[in-house]
């Protein structure tokens, strides 16, 4: 996984007033928390913290006020629902080997069996628990053969070396479903008759 520095500075200012101005600067506010310490309120470099935000679970070192040194991982990031800019982050704390919960990406690669079938993503990311430094950005599914009726459970699928399920094994992540678009016209055509009579 990819660690990304980034120089933050702690804030003393709150509420919407405060937030606007610091957005205006193309700065974001955020919170550091975690390991059991008292929140810390943080002004970040906008540009900066997209970019680093484009890599799921990217571990940001934080450089704070020139003074300490924290790594993080960032659990919960506001957008702006129209322009899509960042209003807000929280970030959580974490140490090197510290065991953390995340969620990664699933992929598929392959093609299903011949016919009219859906792959429904039950799960869009899978929990799991790594070490904070060694998060994977994601893993690969291979759907390649599977037909209606099939599924991948998490138990299926291979993690990376140390990471480890954080929901049950049998949990679907994966299903295939019959298109149903022949059914529906099958059905429309016997209400057509239905009206006809």
């Amino acid at each position: 996984m990819s660690e990304v520095k980034i120089v933050a500075e702690t804030r003393s200012e709150f509420g919407k007033g405060a937030a606007r101005r610091i957005r205006r600067d193309n700065k974001v506010p955020g919170v550091l928390y975690g390991r059991g310490s008292d929140p810390i309120h943080l002004t970040l470099p906008g540009h900066e913290l997209l970019l680093a935000l484009r890599t799921s679970n990217v571990l940001i070192a934080l450089d704070i006020d020139g003074k300490s040194n924290e790594l993080a991982i960032p659990k919960s990031v506001q957008r702006d629902p129209i322009k899509g800019y960042l209003e807000h982050v929280d970030l959580q704390l974490v140490k090197r080997g510290e065991q953390v919960n995340v969620e990664i990406y699933v992929h598929t690669e392959g093609e299903l069996a011949p016919g009219a079938y859906l792959l429904e993503h039950v799960l869009n990311a899978l929990p799991v628990v790594a070490e904070a430094t060694h998060i994977p950005e994601s893993v690969t599914v291979s759907i390649a053969g599977l037909a209606a009726g099939d599924s991948v459970l998490a138990k299926d699928i291979t993690l990376p070396k140390g990471t480890t399920l954080a929901v049950d094994g049998d949990t679907v992540v994966l299903q295939v479903l019959a298109a149903q678009a022949e059914e529906s016209e099958g059905e429309a055509g016997e209400g057509d008759e239905a009206a006809e009579a």
